[in-house]
């Protein structure tokens, strides 16, 4: 009965020092963007897609963990009533005579089950914020990706169209010096006939 409970103390150990380490890591990412807004932009792209791998990681960890909070609860809720029973069986077995007493254990037991429900909702609930701001980081790297590549498309294609126009100039240059030195050649030939 007593290493549920630690177990599940141990759980939320463990929960909060991943997140601490979560909000560590969202510091040091914040202080690597603003060191990386003087990187090019294809170690910016290969960093983003790197943290976006270990985004998909956490996330994964992090609906494991959820799945593991769940049946964590419900199998403290049976073993809460089961206990429940247990003692009421025995309480009843002992002192049939003495209703305030059994209603008074039934009591201490509701509220003690309470506390346990209480403080699993809130480990929860803290997991589930924690969950959201994951998947908040998640999409804003994502959309940051997308943007990225879009502006590298648009950039390859001003790439494109700046070389096309040069290989362009650069016939039409070497068709007018064609046609001029036809020319001068022409113009040559009548002065010295002249």
């Amino acid at each position: 009965m007593l290493s549920c409970p630690r177990h599940i103390i141990r759980l939320s150990v463990t929960f909060t020092r991943e997140l601490l380490q979560n909000i560590k890591y969202q510091e040091e990412i914040q202080e690597l963007n603003e060191v990386a807004r003087h990187r090019p932009r294809s170690t910016l792209v290969m960093g983003i897609q790197q943290e976006n791998r270990q985004i998909r990681e956490l996330q994964q960890e992090n609906k494991e963990l959820r799945t593991s909070l769940e049946e964590h609860q419900s199998a403290l809720e049976l073993i809460m009533s089961k206990y429940r029973e247990q003692m009421f069986r025995l309480l009843m077995a002992s002192k049939k005579d003495d209703p305030s007493i059994i209603m008074k254990l039934k009591e201490q037991h509701s509220k003690e089950l309470q506390v346990h429900v209480d403080q699993i909702t809130e480990m929860a609930a803290v997991m589930r914020k924690a969950i959201e701001i994951d998947d908040k980081h998640g999409c804003k790297e994502q959309e940051r990706i997308i943007q990225l590549e879009q502006e590298n498309k648009g950039l390859r294609e001003i790439l494109q169209i700046t070389r096309e126009s040069f290989l362009n100039l650069k016939k039409e240059d070497a068709s007018e010096s064609t046609s001029l030195s036809g020319l001068v050649t022409s113009s040559d030939l009548s002065l010295r006939k002249s």
